[in-house]
């Protein structure tokens, strides 16, 4: 039912689109309507049906605007490095202790960690308390500025979409 409905609601903005600017919209200018119809509809039914659901979708939007900054600044960095004839690397290993617990959180976490250029998630502690990461920018004593960027960006983001407050669930 919410593709078919999905679907309609796109191809409604499409005929509208094209009634304000004649042609045809591009290829990427319809994948951006698809996500706007995706949202509405997911939005609505939420709303309706999971009142849990309805607060987590603007969180999940929030997410992925965040990841795709962060995936453009990280890209722009190291392109620099690439492009330039000095090394700008300086390698580590860091370790970064977690507040996230269920394994959806772990994962989203390490793979946000890793899609972004320039991280890579390796492993995470026996006792599920620490995921170490390699990272290719690390000056001295840079550490717990990369760890703090890491906890107040994809792990805050991430915690507050899965554990919703119990005021929001009613």
């Amino acid at each position: 039912m919410t593709i078919i409905l999905n679907l309609l609601l796109t191809i409604l903005m499409t005929w509208f689109t094209q009634a304000i600017y004649p042609g045809f919209p591009s290829t990427g200018f319809w994948i951006l309507l698809v996500f706007i119809a995706w949202n509405i509809v997911f939005w609505l039914f939420s709303f309706f049906y999971n009142k849990k659901a309805f607060y987590r979708s603007p969180k999940i939007t929030l997410l992925i605007f965040f990841y795709l900054k962060e995936l453009l600044l990280a890209s722009v960095k190291v392109a620099y490095d690439v492009l330039t004839p000095k090394d700008h690397m300086h390698p580590a290993v860091i370790a970064v202790p977690l507040e996230a617990k269920t394994d959806l959180e772990i994962t989203l976490l390490a793979n946000f960690i890793t899609l972004t250029p320039g991280t890579l998630s390796i492993d995470v502690s026996e006792d599920r308390k620490t995921l170490y990461i390699h990272e290719v920018y690390v000056k001295n004593g840079d550490t717990e500025k990369i760890v703090k960027e890491i906890k107040e960006g994809f792990e805050r983001r991430i915690l507050n979409i899965t554990r919703i407050k119990e005021e929001q669930k009613a």
